[in-house]
């Protein structure tokens, strides 16, 4: 690697021979300084123009804190101040959140201690759903880009529309390191999936690793710079993003090619990223990035790249809802209950989403899974965030558990009720009908 590229200064005249993920080993005493080092290994002062605005892209998977799931709070703590101390202003650098039907994103960020860190920075803190964002038709955004697309032009016919805002922007995504019951894993690529397409998302379900590839051209056509800082001091085995088994792996990654960082992040999980993550590979295929590990050139600590965490994956002991889900769109029951989705019918699997996993799963089996998490550094962490004070590496103390640190039954209850009334009145099919009886002034 060219010397420059190594201390985080790419020529963009000088190409890069090579994909380059960085790859770190961390604890809480020295997260902060390692993800500074994580990112300038992998060169992302290079790749982000400090003088235009830079998007964190937030990812939320689940509103309740379930570990990993969703981004960190010392993940986004961490790659704020690595920008903040490398000279990107905080005036150009604003929290980004997209919205799903099952997942409310006000909640998340307080239960995930999202927001905590964005107001202690000062940073701006956008949810690209709310009214006061425009969104424009993709076509205007891409031009003749839509006729490379390898399914959305047939998903929506009529078209969609992405964020405008992002036009002319830098972003940097902040997934964790998970698998998914859709494909296999979920990382860098996938956590474009809320934030660029709109209303009607699960209408790409059946075609959703060519959704990804889709969304992955649109990105690098609107975006100047991407980058991607994956958290792995937690990561997630079983029917993810939600419903996981959650491990301690300690470890960060970062990267400009948001296909090298996830077939890297596959590999780690004992996955091959080229024969068992479609998306790696027709991104691969296609030259927008690099999937086969081989021609992957880690930086940092490499040796951490030939363990393999020997995950199960998803699909070996799905949970009621993932069933369901792959009968619908890709089983037996695709004729009888697929169409209902795309019809005002809609809602009803929003809601059987929401009854599932607020209601049932985390309360009966999720809550051991989070009890035994929070017992670990990281979660002691998590819990006493508000309270830890960290220095320049780190977090030197994070405190001890104490008290009932998850909520009850009954709390949970009340908390899942009120996001199944939001799920219910903001659906897509619901709010059009809604906003359709307003009277014009």
């Amino acid at each position: 690697m060219h010397l420059l590229q190594y201390y985080g200064f790419h020529d963009k005249n000088v190409p890069m021979t090579k994909s380059t993920v960085a790859i770190v080993s961390t604890s809480p005493q020295t997260v902060l300084e390692d993800y500074h080092r994580v990112m300038n290994l992998a060169g992302y002062r290079g790749v982000l123009d400090p003088a235009i605005d830079t998007a964190l892209k937030i990812n939320i998977s689940w509103h309740f804190f379930f570990p990993g799931s969703s981004t960190t709070p010392w993940q986004l703590e961490g790659v704020i101040r690595a920008m903040k101390r490398d000279g990107y202003g905080s005036d150009l650098i604003h929290a980004c959140h997209n919205r799903t039907v099952v997942i409310d994103a006000h909640l998340g960020e307080r239960e995930n201690k999202q927001i905590d860190v964005v107001e202690a920075h000062g940073l701006r803190n956008i949810h690209l759903y709310d009214p006061q964002h425009e969104w424009v038709r993709v076509e205007d955004a891409v031009g003749d880009l839509i006729d490379k697309f390898l399914c959305l032009r047939d998903v929506y016919p009529k078209g969609f529309s992405i964020p405008k805002r992002f036009i002319g922007e830098n972003i940097i995504h902040l997934p964790t390191v998970k698998t998914h019951v859709f494909t296999t894993m979920t990382g860098a690529m996938k956590n474009a999936f809320g934030g660029l397409l709109n209303e009607h998302r699960h209408w790409t379900h059946p075609v959703i690793h060519e959704t990804l590839v889709d969304l992955l051209m649109i990105q690098q056509k609107i975006h100047p710079g991407v980058m991607a800082v994956m958290d792995g001091t937690f990561a997630g085995d079983g029917p993810g993003p939600r419903c996981m088994i959650p491990h301690v792996k300690n470890v960060l990654l970062a990267s400009s090619d948001q296909v090298a960082i996830d077939a890297v992040a596959a590999k780690l999980m004992g996955f091959d990223p080229l024969s068992d993550v479609k998306f790696i590979r027709l991104a691969h295929e296609r030259g927008l990035g690099c999937g086969d590990p081989d021609e992957i050139e880690i930086v940092g600590e490499a040796p951490l790249v030939s363990q393999s965490w020997q995950f199960q994956g998803p699909f070996k002991q799905m949970t009621f809802a993932a069933r369901m889900q792959h009968l619908i769109y890709w089983g037996r029951l695709k004729r009888f209950l697929e169409w209902s989705l795309k019809t005002w019918l809609a809602p009803w699997a929003y809601i059987a989403s929401v009854v599932y996993h607020d209601l049932f799963w985390y309360p009966v089996k999720g809550r051991k899974h989070v009890k035994a998490a929070l017992s670990s550094p990281w979660g002691r962490l998590f819990h006493n965030w508000s309270s830890v004070t960290p220095d320049e590496k780190g977090y030197p103390d994070v405190g001890g558990t104490h008290g009932n640190i998850v909520r009850s039954l009954l709390g949970l209850l009340g908390v899942s009720l009120k996001v199944l009334w939001t799920c219910i009145k903001e659906a897509p099919e619901v709010a059009v009908r809604r906003r359709k009886t307003v009277p014009e002034k």
